[in-house]
């Protein structure tokens, strides 16, 4: 079993930054990728970045330029750097992590909301 405990949503305005922090727990742990996707209200989940174990990075257009994204491997960590954010950033942000044996886990979720 794994589980995933985000930190560092909030309440920010345009233009501000957060960052977002994802801590994984679980015996014998060895995680291929680690990414963090968003669910806006009545909309479906979608990804924002993942980062596999080796560094390969992979983000979503609309975020690509503003958000990082960053991992220790050592302690099984995923951040999310986002800067500039806009309005259309406000979701509920989701930790993801995908074994090397094809399961995968997510987190309980963070509130990332983006107003003036």
């Amino acid at each position: 079993q794994v589980q995933l405990v985000e930190s560092g949503g909030g309440l920010v305005q345009p233009g501000g930054s957060l960052r977002l922090s994802c801590a994984a727990s679980g015996r014998r742990l060895v995680i291929y990728t680690m990414g963090w996707y968003r669910q806006a209200p009545g909309k479906q989940r979608d990804l924002v970045a993942t980062i596999t174990r080796s560094g390969t990075t992979n983000y979503a257009g609309s975020v690509k330029g503003r958000f990082t994204i960053s991992r220790d491997n050592t302690k099984n960590t995923v951040s999310l750097q986002m800067d500039s954010l806009k309005p259309d950033d406000t979701a509920v942000y989701y930790c993801n992590a995908n074994l090397y044996d094809g399961t995968h886990y997510w987190g309980q979720g963070t509130q990332v909301s983006v107003s003036s």
